[in-house]
């Protein structure tokens, strides 16, 4: 219901360019099975004083810490976008690279419905891959729609503990290989983000001690 409710505050608040309100899965997220415990809200905004300022006043923001057990909120800037969601680029690539830094990936899509239980039948063995990997700091899977419209994200110490990932053969290149040969999205869209710093905690812990950026 908070969810549902907070469209209109959304729409009318000052700074805010574009939001999105987001379910998760069981467990780390990777999966069809909801888990209603655990919800995300996208902003992007005009700056990141605007978005440190409407996180710590806005009503909205209040009531979500107020009622939740636990809240963590991270700051990014964005360094390289590309494709689209719900039609437009979200993100402007403003912020400067993170060179060999920490840094954040956001993978969003829209997934053919005809073709979600292929999709899905590949999340175990995704999901099992990313957990393995000692590198990641953070991952979680969230979507705007059940099944079809996904999103990941995952925080990493640099760029070459991301790329070891993304690029070895195994279960991720494999399905990324599939995506690609099936044409199974119909809109998609990756960027990095430089990490900004971050509030509140997650699993009783702020996951940015591991790389030194508490902000």
């Amino acid at each position: 219901m908070m969810m549902g409710a907070a469209r209109l505050p959304l729409s009318r608040m000052a700074g805010l360019e574009f939001w999105k309100l987001c379910g998760s899965g069981t467990g780390e997220g990777f999966t069809p099975r909801p888990n209603p415990a655990v919800c995300a809200i996208l902003c992007t905004w005009r700056d990141e004083a605007t978005a440190r300022r409407a996180l710590a006043e806005e009503p909205l923001f209040r009531r979500y810490r107020n009622r939740a057990a636990e809240h963590w909120t991270v700051f990014l800037g964005t360094t390289s976008v590309r494709g689209q969601w719900s039609g437009r680029t979200p993100f402007a690539a403003e912020a400067p690279s993170a060179g060999d830094g920490p840094l954040a990936a956001l993978t969003r899509a829209t997934v053919k419905p005809w073709v979600a239980p292929w999709f899905w039948r590949r999340e175990p063995d995704v999901s099992r891959a990313i957990g393995a990997d000692p590198s990641v700091i953070f991952k979680i899977g969230i979507g705007e729609l059940p099944l079809v419209q996904q999103i990941t994200f995952s925080i990493w110490p640099d760029r070459a503990s991301m790329a070891r990932f993304a690029r070895a053969d195994g279960p991720h290149a494999r399905a990324v290989a599939a995506v690609r040969e099936g044409q199974w999205f119909r809109e998609e869209l990756y960027a990095r983000f430089a990490i900004l710093g971050d509030v509140g905690t997650w699993d009783g812990q702020r996951p940015l001690a591991r790389i030194g950026r508490q902000t």
